[in-house]
């Protein structure tokens, strides 16, 4: 019996997706190999990485004037590459900070150049500032933003318009969980354990222009520009990361599409808030504009019963609930993979002990 898996990262994967990576584990469509056995230069794998990339620029509509790049090292070493990348001719970035993730990435940074903190919430990451408050130093090389923060549960509704200064988009927790712009950005970047699939790989799409802007520093591995050059095999590519990947893509076109997808991101979600809020047992401390549709965190008003809840939810089978360490309480992320069945599932566990404990 498979459980309700409410994990943050790595995330529960769609069934048919496991199902069929089970199925192909051994022989891959007759070749004889796993996947995991053949070369990233045969013929077989380079059908799956060309596969995978179309169905993604496909399901994102990603501008024909956009790299897409497959690279390792997940979100956190991004924070490393993105400058490296990007401020070889222009030694300031802009960054704003609405989260423990936004806030990772600008320490990163310093460490590369001068980081211009352009809005912050630091102290309370419950909301997203008002685009009117930011102060934007327009002749830095791009602003980064987390368009989701994972532990925090804060989600970008819309964006800004900069005009010709990038913006840097750190999507990883809610990339194709809803249609994305990618032309509204410089950059969209995330690893993929949350909505993308298994760990191991991390996604990249820059526009063009911007692949000619590296510090000489940047190794090669992770110069964009040499990486899109040799369409993401510069170096031997996680291939089999890349293969679960290319199955969620297929998947997701099975369901609809983006727009069709979202449409069940936001009933489970509005099942879950509205839970929380008709409640004073449990309590949601985002601003409702904010809200992730990802990642929910809650707090029990009584933390004394955090054990005797999280004992409750894994007898129910209800796992991975507990919050991210440095913030505490709980949190459900209810990613692509998961179905509304489950978030009914913990509904009705959430009402249950308040039922038994209020």
């Amino acid at each position: 019996m498979r459980a309700f898996n409410f994990s943050a990262g790595p995330a529960a994967l769609p069934v048919e997706v496991l199902e069929q990576a089970a199925s192909e584990m051994l022989d891959w469509h007759g070749s004889g190999m796993s996947v995991m056995e053949m070369s990233h230069r045969g013929r077989e794998f380079t059908s799956i990485i060309e596969t995978a990339l179309a169905d993604l620029r496909e399901l994102l509509g990603v501008p024909a004037n956009y790299k897409i790049m497959f690279l390792q090292g997940g979100g956190i070493a991004e924070n490393a590459i993105i400058p490296m990348n990007l401020l070889g001719k222009r030694s300031k970035a802009n960054y704003v900070v609405t989260g423990s993730w936004s806030n990772k990435s600008q320490n990163e940074a310093r460490k590369y150049g001068d980081v211009h903190i352009a809005a912050s919430t630091e102290g309370s990451y419950t909301r997203i500032p008002s685009f009117d408050t930011w102060q934007v130093e327009r002749d830095a090389a791009y602003l980064h933003l987390c368009s989701n923060e994972t532990i925090d549960g804060v989600e970008f509704n819309a964006f800004p318009d900069l005009g010709e200064l990038p913006i840097v988009a750190d999507a990883s927790s809610h990339i194709l969980s809803r249609p994305l712009d990618v032309s509204r950005f410089g950059v969209v970047y995330g690893g993929a354990q949350k909505n993308i699939g298994m760990a191991g790989v991390t996604i990249v799409i820059a526009r063009d222009d911007l692949l000619d802007q590296m510090m000489p520093i940047c190794p090669s591995a992770f110069t964009w520009k040499t990486v899109a050059a040799n369409d993401s095999m510069f170096n031997t590519p996680p291939t089999y990361a890349i293969y679960i990947a290319g199955l969620v893509f297929q998947w997701l076109k099975r369901q609809g599409g983006l727009a069709a997808i979202e449409q069940k991101n936001i009933a489970k979600a509005d099942l879950l808030y509205e839970t929380i809020d008709s409640s004073d047992f449990y309590v949601n401390k985002v601003e409702r504009s904010s809200r992730s549709r990802m990642n929910v965190p809650f707090f029990l008003a009584d933390e004394t019963l955090n054990e005797a809840f999280l004992a409750g939810a894994k007898a129910r089978r209800l796992l991975q609930l507990k919050g991210h360490k440095s913030v505490g309480g709980m949190r459900a992320s209810i990613y692509n993979a998961v179905q509304i069945d489950a978030v009914q599932a913990l509904v009705d566990y959430m009402k249950e002990f308040e039922r038994t404990r209020a």
